[in-house]
């Protein structure tokens, strides 16, 4: 068993906070573990505080029932309760090993041993534990080290790791995307391309929020590439070619980092089946069915056609195509003009609705929604400059040169 830390660190503001100290002034013997110990070390933003505890589950809810903290109890079977803080949850988690695993799922026992509890993890910059007195412990001895050095590596044999869950090929792509500063390991690509069948297994849901976690980061492309190169993209069941030219464009041009945007520019086809395959929400898959086949207007057109556009799509559909356009091989110069432009300009509101041409003696139904849109087309085309008064007078000369019969 680990008996001494590795090093000390300053206490970071999330650990000094009166909440957190409550909870562990009620847990004692307890240690922060995995991203909130990885990112306090490299000076990362910290996210969801993870806790380890070699109390079982019934011993914990018992300790946060006597303190007054409301709890969830999230996860039993895997030792897992998450506590409900003032000002954040936090997920505590009883030490562990694994007993048996299948490729997506793990039996594990619990155990007091911070040494199994390390080994059962999954690369060695997710098994540092950080105490509250800022005592950094690496049961691996390595774990601070590749942090620091940007090397992100399985703990022990990457093919035993992947053999316990498949969904670990997809963390460490996207794991190299945000942490890696070093070339990935030959036998590490290696022992993930051999596995990677198994990823046909796994749940859509599981490997959207990996794919698009990898999509988030500063710079994805040299992940993605090998991820690719590798089959991963093939064995995940997703349409090929993948325009990764597409994406160097994208980058160079689109400071934000919005993955749905970064996963359009890398199809061609196969909309449909990318939607099903990863279980997108209908919102998504609305987003990435128009990204991937709409178009806005060539740049040299005219105000009037892109004004248009923006009307029709809206500001942020607009601006999601403009840069697609750019990945695609449009020319960047203009670029910057046209967003500057759809940001800026005061999208009109239409002036008449339906019941202004029920007025007129229409009978609510098909032609009335006819009518508007068709002088709802009129009206854009000469620039919005139309107001209510003549888009009735419009609405009038329509519907008197409208076939009666239909």
């Amino acid at each position: 068993m680990t008996q001494t830390p590795a090093r000390r660190i300053p206490i970071p503001p999330w650990l000094a906070s009166t909440s957190i100290a409550r909870l562990l002034d009620l847990l004692g013997d307890a240690r922060f573990v995995g991203g909130a110990v990885r990112d306090t070390l490299l000076g990362r933003d910290v996210g969801d505080l993870d806790l380890a505890t070699p109390l079982t589950p019934d011993a914990v809810m018992s300790r946060l029932e006597a303190g007054n903290i409301r709890m969830v109890p999230t996860g039993l079977s895997h030792g897992t309760v998450t506590a409900v803080l003032e000002d954040r949850s936090v997920e505590i988690t009883t030490l562990r090993r694994d007993v048996e695993t299948d490729g997506r799922h793990a039996v594990v026992a619990f155990t007091d041993d911070w040494d199994e509890d390390a080994a059962r993890r999954d690369f060695t910059m997710n098994a540092l534990y950080l105490d509250r007195a800022g005592d950094l412990w690496d049961p691996l001895g390595t774990g601070i080290d590749d942090a620091q050095a940007g090397r992100v590596r399985f703990v022990g044999d990457a093919a035993a790791r992947i053999e316990e869950d498949a969904l670990r090929i997809l963390r460490f792509y996207r794991f190299q995307a945000h942490y890696g500063a070093v070339p990935i390991e030959r036998e590490t690509r290696l022992a993930c391309c051999r596995r990677a069948g198994a990823l046909g297994r796994l749940s859509g849901e599981r490997i959207r929020a990996e794919l698009f976690k990898l999509l988030e980061a500063e710079n994805p492309l040299p992940s993605l590439t090998a991820l690719v190169e590798d089959a991963i993209w093939r064995k995940i069941g997703l349409p090929e070619p993948v325009a990764l030219n597409r994406l160097v464009r994208l980058l160079r041009h689109d400071p934000g980092r919005d993955a749905l945007r970064r996963f359009a520019s890398l199809l061609k086809d196969g909309v449909t089946e990318t939607v099903m395959r990863l279980r997108l929400s209908n919102e998504e898959a609305e987003r990435l069915h128009a990204l991937v086949s709409w178009t806005i207007p060539e740049w040299n057109v005219g105000a009037v056609a892109h004004r248009r556009a923006i009307y029709e799509y809206g500001r942020r559909y607009y601006r999601d195509l403009a840069l697609l356009a750019v990945a695609r091989g449009r020319d960047p110069a203009p670029l910057a003009d046209h967003l500057s432009g759809a940001a800026s300009w005061p999208i009109p509101t239409f002036p008449i609705r339906g019941r202004d041409l029920i007025t007129l003696g229409l009978t609510p139904g098909p032609v009335v929604s006819d009518t508007l849109r068709l002088v709802e087309t009129w009206w854009a085309e000469g620039d919005f400059s139309a107001d209510r008064d003549a888009c009735l007078a419009q609405a009038r000369r329509i519907l008197a040169n409208r076939d009666p019969t239909g």
